[in-house]
């Protein structure tokens, strides 16, 4: 009698699996394996020491390399205070240390053995100083079809305590569902900025967390420490409060195989819309294929459902009769501002009520 399990939900995480248990002891799972998907499972995070015996050295050569890259002065005067941060994208493509770490062999065979699908490094962000986000989840950003086929891994360069800007997150939060446009009652493709409605996500974000009663925890890492954290797990970065330090560390964004990859917040599936991704694999420096069930989707499917660079979505005109020097005489405010008039009414104006004439 053939006892094997055979998984009735392929087309979700194992990690996130109702059959969670089997499905780990039929790949017998290390005790290692089994822990870390465990505290995914139940907590949406997990932390764990980097598996590089380079790992230093790696990180002094990213942090000698790219230092005169960043204007701290700058930062520090100025981008501070307005909580922003400073990063590179993509160094991977351009820096063997930051491709080692985003590539390590042996977070590749973990996310991949607790997913259940081949791990795919496809994004890396190298920052300096604190990221000092608001709480926020990867989801809207990075989905994937199955949904939450995503993770991220961030490794601290350096020792991370409250004043440099610690990681922020909350536990559980992971389990709730994916929200997305349709749920926020936005239509993207009408709004004059396809991203003008995000402060609403992060009102959400913030009345789900009171709602659930759930407490943030912040990660004082050491260097060399690591935390995966689940595509959904509503997570952050706490303020810097001491400005002349820095803190440096670097994020993987990671997919799996076999899915489609698309951003969610610029999405309308109802009308057709689907802002694919076409990502590269940092391994392997290829296009991914966007693959739904098995199949891969075709160029002209993807080429229909883009919004070519914003193109295809409804950007309003203002009225045949605006006045552009009216306007700015009777917003006295808008005039100081030096901004374009007609720019002005059609994102703000028209829904404040503002004259023109």
């Amino acid at each position: 009698m053939n006892n094997r399990f055979v998984n009735p939900l392929p087309g979700v995480p194992d990690v996130e699996s109702p059959f969670f248990d089997q499905l780990f002891a039929a790949k017998e799972a290390s005790a290692e394996v089994l822990s870390i998907a465990s505290q995914l499972r139940d907590n949406g995070y997990a932390i764990i020491d980097f598996p590089d015996a380079e790992f230093d050295a790696r990180a002094e050569r990213i942090k000698t390399k790219f230092s005169p890259t960043f204007d701290f002065d700058h930062w520090r005067v100025e981008l501070w205070h307005k909580n922003d941060s400073l990063r590179v994208q993509d160094a991977w493509e351009s820096d063997a240390d930051v491709r080692a770490i985003a590539t390590s062999p042996a977070v590749l065979k973990l996310l991949s053995d607790i997913y259940g699908r081949r791990a795919i490094p496809f994004q890396t962000l190298n920052f300096p100083v604190g990221t000092q986000q608001p709480i926020h989840n990867d989801s809207i950003h990075f989905s994937s079809v199955p949904e939450r086929f995503m993770c991220g891994v961030w490794v601290a360069l350096e020792d991370v305590d409250g004043t440099n800007g610690a990681l922020e997150y909350y536990p559980g939060s992971h389990k709730f569902p994916t929200y997305a446009n349709e749920h926020m009652g936005v239509c993207s493709a009408t709004q004059y900025k396809p991203t003008g409605h995000y402060p609403q996500y992060l009102d959400l974000w913030r009345q789900l967390i009171a709602a659930a009663g759930i407490d943030a925890k912040t990660f004082h890492a050491k260097k060399g420490q690591a935390l995966i954290w689940a595509a959904n797990l509503l997570h952050g970065g706490s303020k810097q409060t001491d400005p002349t330090r820095t803190r440096w560390s670097q994020v993987t964004h990671y997919y799996f195989e076999n899915c489609v990859y698309y951003t969610p917040v610029f999405s309308d599936p109802a009308f057709g819309r689907t802002y694919y991704r076409q990502i590269k694999d940092a391994l392997t420096g290829f296009i991914q294929p966007n693959v739904y069930s098995g199949v891969e989707v075709d160029h002209a499917v993807i080429e229909r459902s883009m919004p070519n660079a914003f193109e295809r979505y409804v950007k309003p005109a203002p009225p045949a009769d605006f006045d552009p020097a009216g306007y700015l005489r009777l917003n006295p405010d808008v005039s100081a501002a030096g901004v374009d008039p007609a720019e002005h009414y059609l994102e703000f104006g028209r829904n404040e009520g503002r004259r023109w004439s």
